[in-house]
């Protein structure tokens, strides 16, 4: 029956696929679904390709082995989710149109800043694909341990499985395709989450789940220790809240903000994107504290928790269709990174280095091409069964937010920037975090994206108040967005 759910359920995002492809007809189509995308389907897909299979796997696994501290992560993400949508996701929207149409975020960096030289829009586009590869591969690791664990297929099996099941529809169909498959795998994962819980609950008492944890170790109810009873420092601390810094420099989320067909329709997306999240993360929390009170023993990989509890927990038919949600947060978020990958190779080295007067079907073609190349190169990294979901995601979170989020932030509000100061912030914050992750030990245990994002933020205003002002043209045209965005 398992198997059955997982092949109708693959068979509906392959249909949505096709309905998606004879709808896309250029490459604004295929990589920002013409902008014409609702608040509802905005929210969600920006949620669910948000969230990944570390929502499903890593944070439940993180959950189990540190306890109450796993909200220090869910909390900094909620509130980052937050001041995304609040201070970058109508502006963006704005400036992004007016910035030429500007359709990849490397794009628009160089009209913003109208960088003739290009050397925006490649170096942007390189690091975008650098960091999706990482991305990429994580969310093809949580599939490979899903059919691994249901199915007992070999993990490089399962792997390849997966591959092929995102490239197919991301293929064909591209932002539409996406955003309405994310619409529906974005509900299963928040209904999936929400349940186990629920039934923990209902079947050992609320007490008693409490009483439980406890018993086995009560420094896991105490968000100020650690599981071994030492108090969780101030460095970590800050890194879980530091997550929340990252979404200002995801790609694939920045992408939602571009699609969206209006700017008025943000304040609504923002209210349905913060309850999906914080209900989601909330229970993915619970599953991981619940399991500590439901599994009488401990289990080799805390990371297939989630998987663990549902087969624990529910009829073949349901558990298939739970287990579905995890299947759903994989392809969610590695179709929206292989997406903007392509794009990326397409509008951003093909188009804008090779070929500048190519047609809208070559570049979709380019895209699709790009897919299959990135996805390959994505697949062959996760073939290590002993990657961990989290640590692939939180390279690359910390590698796009401290990249590109000063950049972006700071060119949305700050008049007097220039392509220098774009271009040292984009450049000084990706390489400082490639830096820090190979050192440890004191204050190098800091999560990297915090050092990364203060010298992106130290170098875009060193390099703009060392050189020389933007245009009138262009001071002109933020001034228009201002006034737009206000309005």
């Amino acid at each position: 029956m398992v198997t059955l759910t997982f092949i109708l359920y693959l068979g509906l995002m392959l249909v949505i696929g096709l309905v998606a492809y004879r709808r896309t007809q250029d490459l604004s189509d295929y990589v920002l679904g013409g902008r014409n995308l609702g608040p509802v389907p905005s929210a969600l897909s920006a949620g669910a390709s948000d969230m990944s299979g570390w929502l499903l796997l890593g944070l439940p696994g993180f959950a189990m082995s540190a306890g109450y501290g796993a909200f220090w992560l869910a909390g900094g993400l909620l509130v980052g989710t937050w001041l995304n949508w609040l201070i970058v996701a109508q502006r963006l929207r704005t400036y992004s149109h007016r910035a030429n149409d500007a359709l990849t975020l490397p794009a628009f960096f160089e009209n913003r800043f109208d960088d003739k030289s290009h050397a925006l829009r490649v170096v942007s586009a390189f690091f975008i694909l650098v960091f999706f590869l990482f991305y990429t591969s994580s969310g093809l690791v949580a599939g490979g341990k899903l059919f691994n664990t249901v199915f007992g297929i070999d993990y490089q099996v399962a792997v390849v499985i997966g591959s092929l099941a995102v490239i197919s529809y991301t293929l064909f169909g591209g932002f539409l395709a996406v955003s309405w498959t994310d619409v529906v795998q974005g509900l299963l994962m928040a209904g999936a989450l929400l349940i186990v819980p629920v039934v923990v609950v209902s079947d050992l008492g609320v007490s008693d789940t409490f009483a439980a944890i406890e018993a086995k170790n009560p420094e896991l109810l105490d968000m100020f220790t650690n599981a071994d009873g030492t108090t969780i420092s101030l460095i970590g601390t800050l890194s879980l809240l530091g997550w929340g810094l990252g979404y200002f420099g995801q790609p694939h989320i920045l992408a939602r903000f571009k699609g969206i067909s209006s700017k008025d329709h943000v304040p609504t997306a923002r209210r349905i994107a913060v309850a999906w999240s914080g209900l989601s993360m909330a229970g993915s929390v619970l599953i991981g504290l619940f399991a500590i009170a439901y599994l009488k023993t401990g289990l080799g990989d805390n990371e297939t928790v989630f998987m663990v509890m549902v087969d624990a927990l529910f009829h073949p038919v349901v558990a298939g269709i739970l287990l579905a949600a995890i299947l759903a947060a994989v392809m969610s978020t590695a179709d929206s990174q292989l997406l903007v990958s392509s794009s990326a190779l397409a509008e951003d080295f093909y188009k804008a280095l090779f070929h500048k007067d190519a047609t809208p079907e070559k570049l979709v073609l380019v895209g699709r091409v790009a897919v299959i190349v990135i996805a390959v190169i994505a697949t062959l990294l996760a073939l290590d069964e002993n990657s961990g979901v989290l640590s692939l995601v939180s390279y690359a979170w910390a590698g796009f937010g401290a990249a590109f989020g000063p950049a972006l932030v700071m060119s949305l509000y700050w008049k007097r920037m220039n392509r220098w100061g774009a271009l040292a912030g984009i450049v000084v914050g990706g390489v400082t975090v490639v830096i820090w992750k190979q050192l440890e030990g004191g204050l190098f245990d800091l999560y990297e994206i915090i050092p990364g994002m203060v010298a992106a933020t130290v170098a875009v205003v060193f390099a703009t108040l060392s050189t020389s002002e933007p245009d009138e043209r262009i001071q002109q045209q933020f001034d228009d967005v201002v006034t737009e965005v206000r309005s």
